[in-house]
């Protein structure tokens, strides 16, 4: 049996960013029928939140966008780089961060930039180890990496900024549903729909939270 294509999304607490990038993404494998070949979770670089559910922000635009969401913020290890075939992380500092805590360059090259699978360009990610990942555009080691393939850190900011943050996801989810699903074994892909963001269902700003770590 082959062994299922992992993924993990990563940010810095693991209560705003990844938890939504891997909801997000999840619902992109079971509207394509892969779900079963790849297996997602999220992780922050820090452990400030471990145990903890979502910001209820992320919760709540998850909820209009029609997302399935239960979650638990854990902190990344270095030691998961063993079983994982690619990192995704949500801005540029994680990615430098992830890159550093890789024991090997090879598990280091696992390292990605999510939005640098939504420039339309990127073309695959290793499955299986079987050889190298192939980078998404922009995101390669050393310098060339921009602060505009950034998702920007929403937690500081109003219920907008996770809506923003959302949309930047699921484009970007698109790209990635491709490049990982050129590496599966053969079979029908059924072309992934975004949920029109008009056509959400309205969602009530949660009250703001009291300042803490960011996610």
């Amino acid at each position: 049996m082959t062994a299922p294509f992992r993924i993990c999304f990563v940010c810095t607490g693991n209560i705003c960013r990844s938890p939504m990038a891997e909801s997000v993404f999840r619902a992109r494998l079971t509207e394509a029928g892969l779900d079963g070949l790849v297996e997602v979770d999220s992780a922050g670089t820090g452990g400030w939140h471990e145990g903890d559910g979502a910001d209820p922000r992320t919760v709540a635009v998850l909820r209009a966008g029609g997302y399935e969401h239960a979650h638990a913020a854990r902190q990344f290890q270095a030691s998961w780089f063993d079983h994982l075939d690619l990192v995704i992380a949500l801005d540029s500092g994680h990615l430098h961060e992830l890159r550093r805590l890789a024991p090997t360059a090879r598990d280091a090259a696992k390292v990605q930039l999510l939005r640098a699978y939504g420039t339309g360009t990127a073309t695959g990610a290793v499955a299986g180890g079987a050889s190298g990942p192939v980078p998404a555009p922009g995101s390669g080691p050393g310098p060339g990496l921009s602060d505009d393939l950034d998702v920007p850190d929403p937690y500081y900011g109003g219920f907008e900024r996770f809506e923003e943050c959302l949309e930047m996801v699921e484009t970007a989810s698109e790209g990635l549903l491709a490049a990982i699903s050129a590496t599966l074994p053969a079979r029908t892909v059924v072309p992934a729909r975004v949920p029109d963001h008009d056509h959400r269902r309205a969602a009530q700003e949660p009250q703001q939270p009291q300042e803490k770590e960011s996610a």
